[in-house]
C-alpha cells in the first residue's frame, strides 16, 4: 500500500503502537484507523470548512487527526488515554510540522467534557471515529455541552449508525434515535469495512452525519422530555397509556397528559417523533404548573 505523505498506514500504526507500548484495549474501545482513504473518506463526508473547529474524541494514534489538520481552523483532539494525548502532538510535528499551531490536545474523558475543557475558538464541528463502547453517550454528551456545535460527523458500529438514523416508526427507531433529533437532524453517510482497523472489529462501522437545528416547538426542558423518551421505550410493546404509567402517576393520569398534548393514549412510543414527545412533556409541566 502506497501512504500519501503525512497520513499513517497500517506499518506506521503498529509500529507507533509498538514504540509506545500501546495494546489496544476494548475497555476503551481502541480499534485504530491505518487506511488513509478510509480518513479521507470521513474528512469528505464531514462537509468542513476552512474556519471551522473541530473536536475529535478519542484520536488515538493520530490517522483522523492528520487528515482533519490540513482541512480546518483548528482541532481540539480529547484523549482520555495520557500515554495516546502525549504521543500526539509529537506525530503531528513529525509527519505534518506545518500544522502543529492547529492542534490542541485535550486530556479527558469525553463523557465528561465541559465548555472550559475546549479553550481557544469556540468548536464548530464534532469528527471522530467513536469508541463503539460509549458512542451514543459521548455524541448526546457533546451536543449538550458544546453548543457552539453546528454540524458533525461520527463513525460508529453500524447497528449503532443504522439506530441514530431511524425514522419513526421504523423496526430500529428508539431512544438514541429520537435524542439525536432532540438536537440534529442525522442522516447515513456511509459504511465502513472491519479490514481498515487494527485490531480488526467483528462488525461492520457507518458514518453518521448530523446538523444541529433548533430545539423542538413546546420543548420546555430537555431532560423532561428524555425523561419521557425513556419511559416511553422502556416497554416497547405498551401502549402509551401503559408505558407512560409510572411517569405520570397512574394510566388514567398518563392518559390525560397524552390526550392534552394531543396524542393518541393507545399508540406506542415508536411512532412518535421528537416534536410529540416534547408535547407531552411539556403538557405535563402545564398541568403542574396550573396553567394546563
Amino acid at each position: 500500500m502506497t501512504v500519501a505523505p503525512g497520513l499513517l498506514g497500517p506499518a506506521e500504526i503498529r509500529r507507533a503502537a509498538e514504540r509506545l507500548g500501546i495494546r489496544p484495549t476494548k475497555t476503551l474501545g481502541q480499534n485504530f484507523v491505518h487506511d488513509p482513504n478510509t480518513v479521507r473518506r470521513i474528512v469528505r463526508a464531514a462537509q468542513l470548512e476552512p474556519a471551522d473547529v473541530v473536536v475529535e474524541v478519542g484520536p488515538g494514534l493520530g490517522s483522523l487527526t492528520l487528515a482533519l489538520l490540513p482541512e480546518v481552523a483548528a482541532v481540539h483532539a480529547v484523549e482520555i488515554d495520557p500515554v495516546l494525548a502525549g504521543a500526539l502532538p509529537a506525530t503531528v510535528a513529525d509527519r505534518a510540522p506545518g500544522l502543529v499551531d492547529r492542534l490542541r490536545v485535550v486530556p479527558a474523558d469525553a463523557l465528561r467534557l465541559t465548555e472550559d475543557d475546549v479553550p481557544g475558538p469556540p468548536p464548530t464541528a464534532l469528527v471522530a471515529n467513536l469508541p463503539y463502547n460509549v458512542a451514543v453517550p459521548v455524541l448526546l454528551h457533546a451536543l449538550a455541552t458544546l453548543p457552539t456545535l453546528r454540524h458533525g460527523l461520527v463513525m460508529v458500529q453500524r447497528e449503532v449508525a443504522d439506530r441514530l438514523t431511524a425514522a419513526p416508526r421504523s423496526r430500529i427507531y428508539g431512544i438514541p434515535s429520537v435524542k439525536l433529533a432532540w438536537y440534529a437532524s442525522a442522516k447515513p453517510a456511509g459504511r465502513v469495512p472491519p479490514a481498515v482497523f487494527w485490531p480488526v472489529p467483528n462488525v461492520d462501522s457507518g458514518l453518521v452525519r448530523f446538523v444541529r437545528h433548533p430545539q423542538p416547538p413546546a420543548s420546555g426542558d430537555r431532560t423532561g422530555v428524555f425523561a419521557v423518551v425513556d419511559a416511553a421505550f422502556a416497554q416497547r410493546r405498551k401502549t402509551l397509556r401503559t408505558a407512560l404509567a409510572g411517569w405520570a402517576g397512574s394510566p388514567a393520569a398518563a392518559a390525560t397528559v397524552l390526550t392534552a398534548a394531543g396524542v393518541d393514549p393507545g399508540a406506542r412510543g415508536e411512532t412518535l417523533d421528537v416534536e410529540q414527545f416534547a408535547a407531552i412533556a411539556a403538557a405535563r409541566a402545564a398541568m403542574n404548573s396550573g396553567t394546563g
